[in-house]
């Protein structure tokens, strides 16, 4: 098994984590050698754990021991980067949103028709067991065909204190954990987009979103909400999903929660009204005992490999990529749309 070079362009926190947790796991296919980020603080942490200073971009792509690099800058450098990379014989990892728009997007897509390297985005929670969960429940009907999902996040410690702040670096939550939410749904459902509406929120006074919700409706007659807020002191469920025999419920990534579904039995005693407030409702009583069922939930397991061995397989053996550049694009495309919907609108 023939090892790949890799080298890490950007060290903040993306960057080193995939330096030093995410391209070590799979150290039988990947060897970080170094890194190259315009911080002379964060270069000299990296010299610290080891890894080689590269002085500039070009000296990395100069480099002919580097097969592949990560590229973990702010959203804004990803093209020109990716682009450089492609054509100096470079294998990419980019991280996400893969640039601005599809425009952007496009450009690289251009390159790496035009080079034959290998280019995938690291849409890292496909993996998450949260995420599994929803997606054995969804393929296996375990509460039915699921008609409506509502996928969230939320916190209460506003936007990060960083470049995403700044409208020019890519920032705000509809890029940063947005595109994390709509890959995740548009490769849940495999259906085309019927349409969408959504705001933005910018409560918090700063140039770009500090969160949105956005309703989305597929052909096939699923609906989701989808919601991202830095301003909840409380919060919803990370997932909350009906099906026409039962509803599932995801509380956050400790994967607390629950799912009740119909047991189908028909001899069973009709809802008794309760009290509601100052008035009577047999509509919003509980169940009967005997019509619905506490079930477990499956254990989160991928039928599908890690990414970064995933990546390996494609650029050695021509493997199909787990995460596809087209499927990128169809969230770009998406996050592009949720963007001109809410300014012109």
């Amino acid at each position: 098994m023939s090892i790949i070079n890799f080298a890490v362009i950007g060290y903040g926190g993306m960057g080193s984590y995939h330096a030093h947790n995410l391209i070590p796991a799979e150290s039988t296919r990947f060897h970080v050698v170094g890194t190259y980020d315009i911080s002379g603080e964060r270069q000299q942490i990296s010299k610290g754990k080891g890894l080689h200073i590269y002085e500039s971009l070009d000296e990395v792509l100069k480099d002919g021991n580097i097969e592949a690099i990560l590229i973990a800058t702010p959203n804004d450098s990803h093209k020109e980067i990716a682009i450089r990379a492609l054509r100096a014989g470079k294998h990419v990892v980019c991280e996400k949103p893969v640039a601005m728009n599809t425009d952007e997007l496009d450009e690289i897509l251009a390159v790496v028709k035009e080079t034959g390297n290998v280019f995938m985005v690291h849409q890292n929670r496909r993996w998450d067991p949260d995420f599994l969960i929803i997606r054995q429940l969804y393929q296996n009907k375990t509460i039915g065909d699921i008609f409506q999902i509502e996928t969230r996040v939320q916190g209460a410690n506003g936007i990060p204190g960083d470049w995403r702040h700044l409208e020019k670096h890519g920032g705000g939550m509809l890029l940063d954990w947005g595109v994390h939410l709509l890959d995740q749904l548009l490769w849940l459902v495999d259906s085309p987009v019927q349409s969408v509406h959504s705001d933005l929120s910018y409560i918090l006074g700063d140039e770009v979103d500090d969160g949105f919700m956005s309703y989305i409706t597929f052909e096939n007659g699923v609906r989701a909400l989808v919601e991202v807020g830095t301003t909840n002191y409380t919060k919803l469920p990370r997932w909350y999903v009906k099906g026409l025999e039962g509803t599932a419920k995801i509380n956050d990534w400790d994967l607390s929660g629950e799912i009740i579904a119909a047991t189908g039995r028909k001899d069973v005693a009709a809802p008794t009204p309760i009290q509601a407030g100052v008035g009577l409702t047999k509509t919003m009583a509980p169940p009967s005992e005997e019509a619905t069922e506490k079930l477990a939930f499956p254990e989160p397991k991928a039928d599908f490999v890690p990414f970064y061995q995933n990546f390996y397989e494609v650029v050695r053996e021509g493997a199909e990529p787990i995460v596809k550049n087209e499927e990128v694009r169809k969230v770009l495309k998406l996050i592009d749309d949720i963007f001109e919907s809410c300014h012109k609108g």
